[in-house]
């Protein structure tokens, strides 16, 4: 039997923030808010934003699909979301901070073409996984100052359950393989409906989306549960029970008058 592998314990830490249910439920803030905090805490922190459209870059998107670009330091046209990163972080990033299916597919293809795979089969599983992991990875390295980050917070876009996302989240689970589980925290961001004419806040919609996500391999550490009210204690056990997370990890953030509440 080989031997198990070590893991340092002063590796950098990843955190992968996923949504369920729907789209736009704050996934982006949340993860800005979470850098804020540990950047309080006096930790080194980057982010990175994954997006599974096949455009190289939102620079040529419609902004009232997709919201208006932000331009980093390097000139790249990324997703706003980048713009939140910056503004919480309060320091600059660059375009590396931003991933898109289109450019993970042109980066392989460009290769495939230079015969860089010797011949192989050219697949989404490894080829395109692996363009996905080596860009998360990268982020761990030192940066321009030679500072290594304590941690990278990566934001995987889409809805889990969308085919689009799916070789994001299998290049997230995989890292988490290759960094180790004590180096590795997936936060998902779930919606919990208010029924008005029954008066009720369901659950199922999250047990659901968090069934979908361990179906690829991947277990959340914690949910952050999204309505437009507080969701009471007893909920939360209930789905700490279905969802095999611990309570601790069960987080109720009810909608707020402004981002800064």
């Amino acid at each position: 039997m080989p031997p198990l592998r070590k893991h340092p314990q002063t590796a950098t830490k990843h955190l992968f923030v996923s949504g369920g249910v729907v789209s736009s439920l704050g996934k982006g803030l949340t993860a800005s808010s979470l850098g804020q905090l540990l950047t309080a805490r006096g930790l080194q922190v980057t982010m990175q934003k994954l997006d599974p459209y096949l455009n190289v870059d939102p620079g040529t998107m419609n902004p009232f699909q997709h919201g208006e670009v932000f331009v980093t330091e390097d000139g790249a046209e990324t997703d706003l979301d980048v713009g939140h990163y910056e503004r919480f972080l309060d320091r600059n990033l660059s375009g590396s901070a931003n991933v898109t299916t289109g450019q993970v597919y042109s980066r392989v293809i460009a290769r495939e073409r230079r015969g860089e795979y010797l011949g192989d089969t050219v697949q989404v599983i490894p080829h395109i996984t692996d363009e996905i992991k080596s860009r998360i990875l990268a982020m761990a390295e030192p940066d321009a100052q030679g500072i290594r980050p304590d941690v990278v917070i990566t934001e995987i876009g889409g809805t889990v359950g969308d085919i689009e996302s799916q070789p994001f989240l299998e290049a997230a689970r995989q890292v988490r393989h290759e960094v180790g589980r004590e180096n590795c925290f997936f936060l998902h961001v779930s919606l919990i409906p208010y029924l008005a004419p029954s008066g009720e806040l369901k659950t199922k919609p999250t047990q659901h989306s968090v069934a979908a996500l361990r179906s690829i391999g991947i277990t959340p550490d914690a949910l952050i549960l999204r309505s437009d009210r507080d969701v009471p204690e007893p909920l939360k056990n209930k789905i700490a029970l279905m969802c095999d997370v611990d309570i601790d990890g069960v987080i109720s953030t009810p909608d707020a008058p402004s981002i800064y509440d």
